[in-house]
């Protein structure tokens, strides 16, 4: 008899694992993620440094230090003398031997001011002899300052800046509109000597120093150069020709 295979039954599927539930403090996290994602994100502000440089389109120029080479042609603007001739930082230079020093002083005729004046007044001499051109500087007006001079009998000009333009320039701008007492000194070539804030006596006492200095490196250079060589007369023979021992000194001279 032929044998009946019979199909066997397909196994029933493996129930699918329970569902775990959401604690609490899962579905509060997962609404504040769902809600940082929707919210839009505010841009940040500018700082008060961008915005200055945003609005002007740069931002300003830091002020001169010791060492600096300024870029002369336009520093500063233009301004007047006590008389009222107009002129630049660089033709002040121009016009100068060796430099330009320039003490700042907040007001015409005050105490403080007139102490600062006067000791220039009495250190001219020795201050200028090297060659540097004293100005005072303020933001009076050129009858103010005529009156400050004359009263005084200051040797050296007076710069009236009433746009403050030059004093911003050198960094001895107090806002909003006022003069830091200071001193800045510039060599001909617009290299920076000397720039710092300071009292009427500090003021004269740093370019005294900046003076001696330059006497002392001045009185140093002869010594430190070598002998000059004999003329070629000097150093032949009166054969014409060198002997072996002037021969040797030349040699040593040149090493």
């Amino acid at each position: 008899m032929p044998v009946e295979l019979r199909k066997r039954k397909a196994p029933a599927p493996a129930p699918e694992p329970p569902v775990k539930k959401q604690s609490k403090v899962s579905k509060a996290a997962s609404k504040v993620k769902e809600a940082v994602k929707a919210k839009p994100t505010k841009p940040t502000k500018p700082t008060k440094s961008t915005k200055s440089a945003d609005a002007n389109g740069s931002s300003k120029p830091a002020k001169p230090v010791v060492g600096d080479t300024l870029t002369l042609d336009g520093f500063g603007g233009e301004f007047e003398t006590n008389d009222g001739k107009k002129t630049t930082l660089k033709a002040l230079l121009d016009e100068s031997k060796s430099g330009v020093v320039i003490f700042t002083y907040p007001k015409a005729s005050t105490p403080g001011c007139t102490n600062q004046a006067c000791l220039f007044r009495d250190s001219y001499e020795p201050l200028t002899k090297g060659g540097l051109a004293i100005y005072g500087l303020s933001a009076d007006s050129p009858k103010a300052n005529t009156t400050f001079k004359t009263k005084q009998n200051l040797p050296y000009p007076l710069l009236c800046d009433t746009s403050f333009a030059l004093i911003e320039a050198l960094g001895f701008k107090k806002a909003p509109k006022g003069v830091t007492r200071g001193v800045f000194v510039v060599d001909k070539s617009g290299k920076v000597l000397i720039a710092e804030p300071g009292g009427p006596a500090a003021t004269v006492e740093a370019v005294k120093k900046l003076v001696a200095e330059n006497e002392e490196a001045d009185v140093k250079e002869p010594a430190d150069e070598e002998p000059a060589e004999k003329s070629a007369e000097e150093a032949k023979s009166p054969n014409g020709d060198a002997t072996k021992e002037e021969e040797d000194e030349e040699d040593g001279a040149a090493e």
